[in-house]
């Protein structure tokens, strides 16, 4: 079995560390920052056997180059649809990535809009998804588009509930605050945000969270729910077209009111 363990980096990065059982060899995803990668490596007596990363933001990528003047084999994979130095092997939509050394293979999903050629990486019901689905919330659109946005968590509301979201960064009570906005009578919401202040109080991630808790309360997988559209259309001052026309309105608000 897979254990996945998050390095903190900078104020609420999450650098994932993937392994095997006991084996000592890790994959380490999206490392903005080499220096906490370097210090966990030293500390649990842990070899890198390689980087995946989702997309070209600096706190994803900017730990890469130091890694590899530690490490000059480490094969890095990335985004094909993205310029990023030192990727050894660019990766598309469907492309699959075996590491031996893990006995772990991961399906590649281009889910561009936070940046126009971000991709995740899915293994064994675990989603590293980088920034374009956090916990209770979505990424902002930079080089991409709020549509691509749409369509990508589409796209991922899809997989099984099970699955676990390893976003890059502890966001989960900042989203929580407007997802309360949206549906403050959601009581599954409520729950989640008492759970989600005695993890922080305990200085316990809040990530991962499984996509059926992320569909119950995230506003921006909810554009099907009455309610949800409901407090967009008030937000408006119009009615909402489709689920697009909801989401868009749903990040317009959070981007310009709340953020």
């Amino acid at each position: 079995m897979l254990t996945i363990t998050p390095v903190p980096a900078f104020s609420d990065n999450y650098i994932w560390f993937i392994r095997r059982d006991e084996r000592p060899q890790v994959a380490i995803v999206d490392p903005g920052d080499a220096a906490p990668v370097l210090a966990a490596l030293e500390r649990e007596g842990l070899e890198p056997a390689a980087i995946l990363i989702t997309h070209h933001h600096g706190d994803h990528v900017g730990g890469i180059r130091r890694l590899l003047e530690r490490y000059p084999a480490l094969p890095v994979y990335g985004p094909r649809g993205e310029r990023i130095p030192h990727i050894t092997r660019r990766l598309i939509d469907g492309d699959r990535v075996r590491l031996e050394a893990l006995d772990a293979e991961f399906e590649v999903l281009e889910v561009p809009g936070h940046t126009a050629g971000h991709i995740a990486y899915y293994t064994d019901s675990a989603l590293f998804c980088g920034d374009t689905l956090f916990t209770c919330g979505c990424g902002r659109v930079f080089d991409g588009s709020v549509e691509q946005l749409h369509a990508s968590l589409q796209r991922l509301k899809r997989l099984p509930a099970d699955t676990r979201i390893y976003c890059a960064h502890e966001y989960t009570l900042e989203n929580i605050g407007f997802a309360k906005w949206v549906e403050p009578d959601n009581p599954q919401l409520r729950a989640r945000e008492r759970d989600a202040v005695r993890m922080r109080e305990a200085d316990r991630p809040t990530v991962p969270a499984e996509l059926g808790e992320e569909l119950a309360t995230n506003p921006f997988l909810r554009t099907d729910d009455t309610g949800v559209i409901a407090m967009a259309e008030r937000h408006a001052g119009r009615a909402m077209r489709n689920e697009q026309d909801t989401f868009i309105t749903l990040r317009r608000w959070k981007d310009t009111e709340y953020d």
